[in-house]
């Protein structure tokens, strides 16, 4: 029988797992990181048109400017710099994401850039560009018929590949340095300084991981401002009902039909505490809102700008009723045509059950009369 060994007080044990060509490779992939965000200039943030004399302001911040068009490419680029700093992402290594298809596009994008393979796991349902973008962009698409099993599909795959599961559900609200350093919301303030309201009534943003809506109600109260964060929530989607409840544990069954947004279970970067107010949007209303933005604005956009439109428009109806003014913001996800076969089809409308006819005439109501009708 052997004896075990005794350390005593006066040994060293020194591990040395540092290796010169994996920090040379590391280097060199929080460089390009950096590299893309210096070439990229900041997004715009559109007046979309309201009657002068109302005292109200509304503003899209336009992020499908971004290189691989959509919001999600400032969390991609986040997630990608906290995996790097924290040794999970290594060379030659794949790295596995579950998404409904923005964010993957955009990790799929940095993926290349710093030289890793990228599986995007996805609801089946995905919209078929967002899959092309992935694709184009040097990733793969694995697909589930049960968006509920993505979590778990990702870390088999992941455990399978010997990869690293990004997991933009846990870590989208700690990736972002919430406290500045060009985030959204520092973007949105510094934009608004010479405007006739610089600091916004409300800020009204959407929910898919809660990333964004953290990032912003954080800093709100780092700056000590009085502006309020309102996240729109749509149909299948679970965000809502444990925010009113106050219950972590809610789930509900199915997918979010508006892509990007809304979860089946409260996800660890929604952070409830940190929202003000909370709407339940019907996806009929969310596309009425992005067919709406296009002649207003002559611009398309996907399912979530409209869930946020549609909030913000009703914010903006009850500012005018009570005679208050000042500014509201919501965000342009990403671009429409992204879309073309769903929001903007009739025809899958129709197969969907989802009439915007209702929705149609509240919002042609409030801008041509100030009144909302529902």
């Amino acid at each position: 029988m052997s004896t075990p060994r005794i350390t005593r007080p006066s040994e060293t044990l020194d591990v040395d797992r540092s290796d010169a060509e994996y920090r040379g490779w590391l280097k060199d992939a929080v460089r390009k990181l950096q590299g893309d965000a210096n070439r990229s200039a900041d997004t715009h943030l559109l007046r979309f048109p309201l009657p002068e004399h109302w005292g109200v302001d509304l503003y899209l911040k336009d992020e499908s400017t971004h290189p691989t068009g959509s919001l999600k490419h400032r969390l991609a680029r986040s997630l990608f710099l906290y995996g790097l700093c924290n040794g999970w992402i290594r060379p030659g290594r794949p790295v596995i994401e579950a998404s409904s298809g923005s964010t993957a596009v955009s990790e799929a994008y940095f993926a290349k850039l710093v030289g890793v393979p990228f599986i995007a796991v996805m609801p089946r349902t995905t919209s078929a560009e967002k899959c092309r973008l992935i694709e184009f962009h040097g990733g793969r698409c694995h697909f589930v018929d049960d968006p509920r099993r993505m979590y778990e599909e990702s870390a088999a795959l992941a455990a399978e590949t010997g990869g690293h599961y990004m997991d933009q559900f846990t870590y989208a609200e700690r990736a972002t340095d919430w406290r500045g350093n060009n985030n959204i919301a520092e973007s949105v303030f510094r934009q608004l300084e010479l405007e006739r309201f610089p600091q916004p009534e409300w800020i009204v943003a959407t929910a898919g991981t809660g990333g964004t809506s953290a990032t912003i109600a954080r800093y709100v109260r780092y700056m000590q401002y009085d502006t309020r964060v309102c996240v729109a929530d749509p149909e299948n989607s679970c965000f809502f009902d444990g925010w009113t409840a106050g219950d972590p544990d809610v789930t509900c069954d199915g997918g979010s039909r508006i892509e990007g947004i809304g979860r089946p279970r409260m996800e660890p970067s929604f952070l409830p505490g940190a929202v003000d107010r909370m709407m339940k949007v019907p996806d009929a209303a969310a596309v009425a809102a992005v067919r709406a933005l296009e002649g207003a604005m002559g611009r398309k956009a996907g399912g979530s700008t409209g869930t946020g439109l549609w909030s913000a428009l009703k914010i903006v109806a009850e500012m005018v009723a009570g005679g208050r003014t000042g500014s509201v913001v919501t965000l342009l996800c990403d671009p429409g045509d992204r879309y073309l076969d769903k929001y903007y089809s009739d025809a899958w409308l129709a197969g969907q059950g989802l009439d915007i006819a209702p929705y149609t005439a509240a919002i042609e109501s409030l801008l041509a009369t100030g009144v909302w009708s529902d």
